[in-house]
């Protein structure tokens, strides 16, 4: 058998960085930055209030106090998007509303609520420091600087950040494109009325929700029978459009199983089985063209899953999850490692890595498993928030055990 580490190096192999692209900045929330981003002017823009109130000279309000208050002419008023040069001259005051242009001459802005909030006169009840309430051009970014660097997730602020500079687009890698193919005879899709021996599809939905989850973008989520002409038939249909095929089902040991079928004589997809439980038989290669040399068809790649549903969500767990975040440049592509207490015994089946599903109690630093370990039993990995990780050569853990766990909260 081959180990988990194997096939997992074998599947990230597969998987590559697209090249980077550049985009508007809509399409670039959520993905990472090909390379740095330099402010092509300085924010602040100009000199500017922090502060709806008064633009003055410090010194021209100099001992203002409600018992004694400063009365000032108001020369002007500067709401926000005055484009006009304005200059305050000694003894006066400027009306100005927050982010408007601060008039050269003015050393600070006093608040309205110090105010009587007059505007041919205004009575100013306080005093006011040199810069007080005043945002100086360029004090937060200035022109030429790195405010972005190459790697870093682009974040509702880092969007907020171009935007005030100016930017439209940025220079992201894309998004893995994915497609998710559940193959069975036995499927139907949801609201059909199910005859006997037919079962609602749902592997392909839910690992296209794990693949957008990781950040991907799925192309379709097609379903095949178990004839083979038909399955590669739906394949071809989507040849070209994903840079990942990810299919579930059709790769066990009996008859009919229509992946293996259809590859297992091409040379292209390998199909191993892994040392692990639950999850056993996996393939991974490369699906070529028809048409065309090989020599200028790399293949896409493509990753065959079993198709009972939990082996089939742990398979992504484990060996397509963190290839397809690391291909996209994303931060963590594994989940988080945690350790826990056991609080009741368990089995193992000896030479095979066993994924649990259990519930982490972060607060106690506990773990209980949760459901039975047959691939089947999908209720209680939907609920579960973590997979104990079990290694090969353990058969038993007693209650009070310390494990390794993977956080999937």
């Amino acid at each position: 058998m081959r180990t988990v580490e194997e096939h997992q190096r074998v599947v990230a192999e597969l998987i590559a960085a697209r090249p980077a692209v550049t985009v508007g900045l809509a399409e670039a929330e959520g993905r990472v930055l090909a390379g740095d981003v330099a402010a092509p002017l300085s924010l602040p823009v100009f000199d500017n209030s922090a502060m709806d109130g008064y633009a003055v000279r410090a010194q021209d309000v100099a001992g203002a106090s409600d018992a004694a208050p400063v009365k000032l002419p108001v020369a002007d008023d500067i709401p926000a998007g005055r484009t006009d040069p304005l200059s305050l001259a000694p003894g006066t005051a400027h009306r100005i509303m927050t982010g408007a242009p601060l008039p050269s001459g003015a050393t600070a802005v006093v608040p309205v609520e110090f105010t009587d909030g007059g505007t041919d006169t205004v009575e100013i009840r306080a005093t006011a420091r040199e810069g007080q309430h005043i945002r100086l051009a360029g004090e937060d970014v200035t022109a030429g600087t790195t405010v972005l660097r190459a790697g870093h997730v682009v974040s509702p602020a880092a969007l907020g950040l171009a935007a005030a500079l100016g930017l439209g687009r940025l220079t992201v890698l894309p998004r893995q494109r994915v497609l998710v193919m559940s193959t069975g005879s036995e499927l139907v899709s949801a609201g059909t009325e199910l005859k006997p021996g037919q079962i609602y599809e749902s592997n392909a939905v839910m690992l296209a929700a794990a693949a957008r989850e990781a950040g991907a973008e799925v192309v379709a989520t097609p379903t095949s029978s178990d004839d083979v002409t038909q399955f590669s038939t739906v394949l071809e249909g989507y040849a070209g459009q994903a840079d990942l095929i990810i299919t579930t089902g059709g790769v066990s040991a009996g008859a009919y199983e229509v992946v293996k079928d259809a590859f297992g004589g091409s040379g292209g997809v390998e199909f191993v089985k892994v040392a692990m439980q639950p999850g056993m038989p996996q393939g991974a290669g490369r699906l070529h063209r028809a048409a065309g040399p090989a020599t200028s068809d790399p293949g896409t790649p493509i990753v065959t899953l079993p198709g009972n549903p939990v082996s089939a969500l742990v398979s992504f767990e484990v060996f397509v999850r963190p290839a397809l975040r690391a291909a996209m440049g994303l931060p963590n592509p594994h989940r988080p490692r945690r350790n826990a207490v056991l609080t009741e015994g368990l089995t193992s089946p000896k030479g095979k890595r066993q994924f649990r599903r259990g519930v982490y109690d972060p607060t106690a630093g506990t773990v209980t498993t949760y459901g039975p370990p047959a691939s089947h039993h999908l209720r209680w990995l939907a609920s579960a928030n973590c997979l104990l990780e079990i290694a090969e050569d353990v058969t038993e853990m007693a209650a009070g055990e310390p494990v390794q766990l993977w956080d999937l909260s």
